[in-house]
């Protein structure tokens, strides 16, 4: 085995040399092959020094993934993006050095002088990674993060040698997350370049007899509404893991129901903090290896792997002892003298109904009872009178629903809600919808911009009289 410096690398070429390491675009790569691709890319880094910003733009395929593990080894500050954006601000943004995208390095010109937080990594050359957060409120945060402290908490894992769907983006800290443990376990992981064809993606689990499938709770619901799992054979799957956004208990009980022998584990992170390790129930999970508290509804997590802070923002969200205000709204469960945490909102969601807070969520979970519904989304539109005013957006199965009826439409979920829901809460507004409107990410878009939307259907409109 080559002599690696960083003990990342070593954990990973410690792996037999025979075991495939990735499958991507239907090319199958061996550990020796993956091997043999960094020491390519580290003899290409040889004109770049220690500490310099390196952007990754890519996804994951084996040339990519080789540089990303040549910049850790060289201990450059590395930029992961995703080919679909449009990336030159966050190259000024992170003060780029070099550009790595299909399959070409190509020197870049940097802002000078260097932020206080890069120049402190650059310095110690101690490798950084900067991530880019969504920007679906506004313009994305440049995150700074220690990245030898990020990869510290792999270099323990067992060798479990099975198949895991590298779904999440390779911009993303899920995604990057997901990738990191499956090399450090000696797994093999499967890309797919066409993430938002679900027939393509179910093709993929049954092909490769996925195991393990990271993903968020609107994918999985697409999966269901397509009934991928009764048109391919995904009885591979072991695990599924979810995180990225609420969980519907309605949809998880479908989910459940669809896929009986599969396990559904919440995960829980955020680029600020890294991911952390986690215990489910029901629908609610218990916090491993992070701090927390709770301060009026809102999570707060303080973790050994949280950021060194934002490149464009302020890092007012780290409070004096260092905990993150997440944005996440929670309530607390006790089950055998354990404490869970059920996620209930977030702060940025929430809509004010003539001082009443209301929370989106709540109300969908509500909706998604009313047999014929198969998804919606809840969100705030501005009222002259109340502030704000809850509208609805729906998807309806037409074989129960008929979506032209709109006043018995309407009537159907009035009735439903009065029931349930103080009236402030009861939708005022109704969408429907052929398709909700997702981002790149695969998350709900509740405030979509219109180069996040990927499908947003006909849509007709109507209120409650």
């Amino acid at each position: 085995m080559p002599d690696f410096a960083h003990p990342y690398l070593q954990k990973i070429f410690a792996n037999p040399p025979q075991n495939q390491a990735l499958i991507y675009q239907d090319h199958s790569y061996t550990y020796a092959t993956l091997l043999q691709k960094v020491q390519t890319q580290i003899d290409r880094l040889s004109c770049v020094r220690s500490g310099a910003c390196l952007a990754i733009v890519g996804d994951y395929d084996i040339n990519s993934i080789a540089m990303l593990l040549a910049g850790i080894e060289k201990n450059l500050i590395l930029v992961p993006l995703s080919e679909a954006n449009d990336n030159d601000e966050k190259f000024s943004l992170a003060q780029v050095a070099f550009v790595y995208q299909n399959n070409t390095l190509t020197p870049h010109a940097q802002n000078t002088p260097k932020h206080p937080l890069l120049q402190d990594l650059q310095d110690t050359s101690a490798g950084g990674l900067v991530l880019f957060s969504s920007g679906s409120t506004g313009t994305p945060k440049a995150i700074v993060h220690h990245l030898n402290r990020l990869l510290d908490g792999y270099l323990d894992k067992k060798h479990k040698p099975i198949t895991i769907l590298l779904f999440l983006m390779f911009d993303h800290i899920g995604g990057l997350n997901t990738l990191f443990n499956t090399l450090a376990m000696g797994a093999c992981g499967v890309g797919i370049h066409d993430r938002k064809n679900i027939d393509s993606l179910a093709k993929t689990i049954q092909d490769y007899q996925i195991s393990l499938l990271p993903a968020s709770p609107s994918l999985l619901n697409l999966m269901l509404l397509a009934g991928v799992q009764k048109r391919y054979d995904l009885s591979s799957l072991k695990i599924i893991t979810y995180g990225t956004e609420q969980m519907p208990s309605t949809l998880l009980s479908r989910l459940k129901k669809a896929f009986v022998k599969v396990k559904f584990h919440q995960t829980f992170g955020a680029s600020e903090v890294g991911i952390a390790q986690t215990k489910s129930f029901q629908n609610a999970i218990k916090i491993e290896g992070m701090a927390y508290k709770i301060i009026d509804g809102e999570l707060y997590l303080h973790s050994p792997t949280r950021a060194m802070g934002y490149l464009n923002a302020s890092n007012a969200v780290f409070d004096e002892e260092g905990y993150f205000a997440t944005g996440d709204l929670v309530e607390v469960i006790q089950k055998d003298n354990q404490e869970f945490i059920k996620i209930i909102g977030r702060t940025k969601e929430i809509i004010n109904v003539g001082g009443e807070k209301v929370l989106p969520q709540e109300i969908e979970e509500v909706i998604f009872e009313i047999k014929g519904i198969k998804d919606c989304v809840v969100v705030g539109e501005k009222n002259p009178i109340t502030g704000q005013s809850v509208t609805l957006k729906v998807v309806v199965d037409e074989d129960i629903l008929d979506p032209k009826d709109k006043i018995g439409l309407k009537k159907l979920i009035r009735e439903f809600c009065r029931s349930r829901l103080q009236s402030y809460k009861i939708p005022t507004k109704v969408m429907v919808l052929k398709d909700l409107p997702t981002t790149e990410r695969f998350k709900k878009a509740r405030m979509p911009k219109n180069s996040d939307i990927l499908n947003v259907g006909n849509i007709d409109r109507f209120s409650h009289p």
